[in-house]
């Protein structure tokens, strides 16, 4: 059996193999934000009455939450990881895929059959890790998509991730993650790697259980993928 709760991750590091730096907004992105929402203003004019608009510049609140906006998705992406992996193999079986990192393996094997082998002999494999203390350490399949798209990720594919593991072993021995997928009936499965009980694992599966506190989480940014 495979558990996807994990109290904490073993330790926070600085390991990070690419990350967001820590300078202040400048002026010009000042500006560019302005222009951003300007044009967002002008193309949705026609849908907004202009006596409601003026009434609601009167709220002092108003500009608190459009920065609130903007802050949300500057801290989304403010704790990253991105690791790009090469000659990532699409041609061998999942199984084959598997074995190759050399894991213990708690797996479905019908799951393991169906896993998507996705394109491309490389990546750009991004790990990111929500907070949870406002969901009671827990976070639902379904919640976890949200999670991917306000970082403008999507869940990377089984094989990439393997690759990122197969490159170095630590790496999930102190980031423990994992990626996610539906499969033919609409089902969430998963695939994720831990240091855990007996050794470096691996597990594969499907069920609605959702994820515990601790787990960091695999995408590709969107724009890779297109």
């Amino acid at each position: 059996m495979f558990e996807r709760t994990l109290l904490q991750t073993r330790k926070e590091d600085d390991d990070m193999a690419q990350t967001m730096t820590t300078s202040p907004m400048t002026e010009k992105q000042v500006e560019r934000a302005v222009e951003i929402f300007r044009a967002q203003l002008r193309k949705h004019a026609p849908e907004l009455s202009s006596d409601a608009v003026q009434h609601v510049f009167g709220q002092s609140e108003l500009g608190r939450e459009w920065l609130e906006v903007l802050r949300t998705r500057v801290e989304a992406i403010s704790n990253l990881i991105v690791r790009l992996v090469k000659k990532v193999n699409r041609s061998c079986s999942p199984q084959e895929m598997l074995d190759a990192t050399g894991r213990k393996q708690y797996t479905d094997r019908k799951v393991v059959d169906s896993m998507p082998h996705g394109e491309g002999d490389e990546a750009e494999v991004v790990f990111f890790k929500p907070d949870l203390s406002e969901r009671d350490g827990y976070i639902s399949d379904d919640d976890l998509e949200k999670e991917y798209e306000l970082r403008g990720l999507i869940p990377a594919d089984p094989y990439s991730v393997a690759r990122v593991n197969t490159d170095d072993l630590t790496f999930a021995d102190e980031k423990p993650h994992g990626t996610h997928w539906k499969d033919a009936d609409g089902k969430w499965c998963f695939a994720a790697f831990v240091l855990w009980g007996d050794g470096r694992s691996v597990g594969v599966s499907r069920d609605g259980s959702g994820w515990g506190d601790g787990w960091w989480f695999a995408g590709v940014r969107k724009a890779a993928k297109a």
